[in-house]
């Protein structure tokens, strides 16, 4: 690796850590977070329901408070640093990402399944329009070959997108795998290419470099590992590594340490660690999210979370079939008769 390269860093806690704490974010912790995290010299903060805008529901989870709201106070303390906002086309509308855009967001980060990217031409097109700087997020990129992933990114680039990214929203790549698709990328899209990782196998990190290494320039990360399943690339961790490669960030090393370990560590019920369930997420393949709903739906039915996880796994069931887990959850329990619905 080059010791005269630059990573641009977007920081995730405050859209994917909501599904750690199960959208239970205040207004005063992200503000508390944000101010950190610009402090730090952070470029980009990523704020939004774990599902991207519009995502409260039922279906994904009730927020606790107005995502609206929190973008607001995120922009309100980021004086360098710009606040992106994460949609998926079906559950956020053109409406949401222009009072976004409207609240101070500088950057969209247009997300679908790695297959589907032909649905985020609309949004791309109008977050160009609004003069956001936007991203192609191909989720779920373990679940596609390179030459379909490399089509699926053209489009995006086509479509007007600035920067693509390879999405490893189940933690399942391993680095070889990485590597090819950031490779494919670089030989076949003209855009500056992302990497988003998980840690459910604990290779967020080796995911992470092997991404660097082939010419990612945009990268992921989240604080104290505050994200889905097991967390992100810890960006703390990821900051104090790419130093020692010589590799420059823009990032205050200890203040990022002092956030983590002072403003974000409270905020977590329990340490990120790979649990049981967030294994089985990076093992089977399932989408990050899933890992509450996953203990929820066993919880009701007395079943193992891990025998859901591993079947969903094989239905290939991926982000937006969340209501899919109940349904497999009670297939299951039919057919244990010492099962129990609480």
């Amino acid at each position: 690796m080059s010791t005269e390269r630059h990573i641009t860093i977007t920081e995730v806690a405050l859209r994917d850590g909501s599904h750690a704490i199960a959208h239970q974010y205040t207004v005063e912790q992200v503000l508390q977070v944000a101010k950190g995290l610009n402090d730090a010299g952070v470029p980009y903060i990523e704020v939004a329901h774990g599902d991207g805008l519009a995502g409260s529901s039922l279906q994904y989870g009730l927020s606790r408070t107005n995502e609206f709201e929190l973008i607001e106070a995120a922009v309100s303390v980021c004086e360098q640093a710009k606040v992106a906002v994460l949609l998926l086309p079906g559950i956020g509308t053109m409406k949401d990402l222009k009072q976004a855009a409207n609240l101070g967001a500088k950057m969209a980060r247009v997300a679908t399944h790695v297959t589907e990217a032909d649905v985020s031409a609309q949004h791309i097109a109008l977050a160009k329009e609004l003069g956001l700087e936007t991203v192609g997020f191909l989720m779920m990129s373990h679940m596609a070959p390179v030459d379909k992933l490399v089509e699926q990114a053209k489009l995006m680039e086509s479509y007007g997108a600035d920067i693509v990214y390879v999405v490893d929203s189940a933690g399942a790549l391993l680095p070889h795998e990485v590597t090819e698709r950031i490779r494919a990328l670089r030989q076949h899209v003209g855009v500056e290419i992302g990497f988003h990782g998980h840690n459910n196998l604990s290779l967020a990190m080796a995911n992470t470099l092997a991404a660097i290494g082939e010419g990612a320039t945009r990268i992921d990360g989240s604080v104290r590992c505050l994200g889905a399943g097991a967390g992100n690339t810890q960006t703390e961790v990821l900051i104090a590594v790419l130093d020692r490669l010589g590799i420059d960030t823009g990032v205050d090393l200890y203040k990022m340490m002092d956030l983590a370990e002072e403003i974000v560590a409270p905020i977590l019920k329990t340490p990120q660690e790979i649990t049981r369930d967030s294994l089985v997420l990076g093992y089977a393949g399932v989408y990050s999210s899933f890992q509450l709903h996953a203990q929820r739906a066993a919880n009701k039915f007395g079943i193992d979370s891990r025998d859901i996880l591993i079947e969903l796994g094989k239905r290939k069931v991926v982000g937006g079939q969340e209501d899919m887990i109940v349904d497999v959850a009670a297939e299951i329990a039919k057919k244990k008769p010492e099962s129990v619905v609480r």
